[in-house]
């Protein structure tokens, strides 16, 4: 009887281990795929767009000098103090329950699912999991995403009136009456209301009043045509009056921590450009300031792209954007392809190194075999 007790057990297990091993190749190749096939679209851009002799031209006039080499490597620097930053967060806000290397990893897998989806969706909509992964608890997890996401929002609340007030009138946008000037004024302004009023949501809802959140919801989504998503949305506003009753007790010192750790990380992001334009344009300096402001024109917008990570049209409105402070369109297109390298395919080859691992240990956690003794 103990004979077909432990063959049973050892049967079992192996069936487990089995499908395991199964659904760790199939979500492997889930993940890579949609990788790879964008890598291969944008080398073939690449290749496309360098034959040309004007881009040769553009690539043989730059002087790798020590100034050159110095701010490629300052650019490399501000990534990592941009990680550096959103890694200190996530060990802020988890009062250190997790180790740096913990951090750096939900920080990691953040950036690679940032790349891979739209840019309203983000890494920190995932960051739950992540966190949940590496020891924090589901409900916990949820607030501090929530807390992250407020400040973030609140980061460019602050942020753009300053810039906009600080740059001469006419050069943060083109002065120009072009349909892509003023384009991209309106669709930066419309965006810009939007995060306002999400940043004001989650204020309200999250730190003041989120019982008045959740009966002004329930209200809008018992309408019949919105009714079907009522269960989301009754979800979410619970989590968030969760949310609102542990941060309520957090010190003004947690809070100052946070934001400053935000505030690095995204003003880290941005000098990545000042570098990389000091590297290939050595008479940029006075023009330092309005190419950090206007690369937070750039990621504001980035924000209503649908492409994953904002693919294609990152590139293509650096490209436009900078055009008036670029001398060629070969040289605009060299430090687009560098700042998109240091700044977005650098995270898919790490995020597919580390994703499928962390596929196949989340899965052997949920579908782990238990034998009883």
């Amino acid at each position: 009887m103990q004979s077909e007790t432990r063959s049973e057990i050892q049967h079992n297990m192996q069936d487990n281990n089995i499908k395991t091993r199964g659904e760790f190749k199939f979500s492997y190749w889930k993940i890579l795929t949609p990788v790879i096939i964008g890598i291969g679209v944008v080398v073939w851009m690449m290749f496309r767009d360098t034959q040309s002799q004007d881009f040769s031209a553009a690539w043989q006039s730059i002087n790798f000098d020590l100034a050159t080499i110095t701010f490629i490597i300052l650019a490399w620097m501000c990534m990592i103090g941009r990680d550096f930053g959103l890694s200190w967060r996530f060990r802020a806000l988890t009062d250190k329950q997790i180790t740096w290397k913990q951090a750096i990893k939900v920080n990691c897998l953040c950036e690679f699912t940032s790349c891979v989806t739209p840019s309203a969706v983000g890494g920190s909509s995932f960051a739950i999991f992540y966190l949940n992964h590496e020891g924090i608890n589901f409900g916990r997890a949820t607030t501090l995403v929530f807390s992250s996401i407020f400040l973030d929002e609140l980061f460019f609340v602050v942020i753009c009136p300053i810039i906009y007030l600080f740059t001469p009138e006419g050069e943060l946008f083109k002065s120009d009456a072009t349909m892509f000037s003023q384009g991209l004024e309106l669709t930066f302004w419309c965006v810009y209301a939007a995060i306002t009023a999400w940043t004001m949501i989650l204020l309200w809802g999250v730190v003041i009043n989120p019982k008045g959140i959740q009966k002004a919801t329930k209200f809008i989504f018992s309408i019949k045509y919105l009714r079907r998503w009522q269960p989301q949305v009754e979800s979410w506003t619970d989590n968030m009056s969760n949310t609102s009753k542990e941060l309520k007790e957090k010190r003004l010192a947690w809070w100052f921590k946070a934001f400053c750790a935000t505030f690095l990380s995204w003003t880290s992001r941005f000098l990545t450009v000042c570098a990389i334009f000091a590297a290939f344009i050595p008479g940029c300096m006075p023009e330092q300031w309005l190419i950090f402001a206007r690369q937070i024109i750039v990621w504001v917008v980035l924000i209503a792209v649908p492409t994953p990570g904002g693919s294609g049209v990152s590139e293509w409105l650096f490209t436009e954007f900078y055009a008036s402070l670029i001398p060629s369109f070969e040289m605009a297109l060299i430090l687009a392809i560098s700042w998109r390298i240091i700044s977005y395919y650098i995270y898919l080859l790490i995020g597919a190194t580390i994703i499928p691992k962390w596929i196949g240990e989340s899965y052997y956690r949920i579908n782990k075999p238990t034998t009883k003794a």
